[in-house]
């Protein structure tokens, strides 16, 4: 019995020292950084194909809400936020981003309604319109 103890304290050991502990904090803090879309799914039928935001754009999300959108050259300023709600009794993080342009006045926003970590370096966002889904896949920079 002695030998089965510290064999288990063993393997915690060794998996708690080995493993990212990043699961264990929550989204606002795992967003943190640099961003880049790297890929973009569509499903279902009957909706517009003008996105807000493009594979390569880059998103920078900062402490207290703040964000930095680069997309072909020009930088926007603007907030994110990450949203808990409980919907048929699953637990999904929303996210919502506001992007504005301040030299052009050109204001980009979008609401994720759902977003999932995937690693520490990735996270997946769905956009849902009616009977189509965008599935943007993020990679950290």
């Amino acid at each position: 019995m002695r030998k089965l103890y510290s064999l288990a304290i063993l393997s915690v050991l060794i998996f708690s020292s080995g493993c990212s502990k990043d699961f264990l904090k929550s989204y606002d803090h795992r967003i943190l950084g640099t961003w880049k879309i790297i890929d973009i799914d569509r499903y279902g039928f009957n909706g517009a194909d003008a996105l807000p935001f493009e594979v390569s754009d880059l998103f920078t999300f900062e402490e207290n809400g703040k964000l930095t959108y680069q997309k072909g050259g020009k930088i926007y300023q603007g907030s994110w936020d990450i949203r808990r709600e409980t919907n048929s009794d699953q637990d999904e993080k929303s996210l919502n981003i506001t992007a504005i342009d301040f030299s052009s006045q050109q204001v980009i926003t979008e609401y994720f309604n759902n977003m999932k970590f995937t690693s520490t370096n990735r996270f997946t966002a769905f956009i849902n319109y009616n009977s189509r889904t965008y599935v943007y896949r993020f990679l950290r920079q």
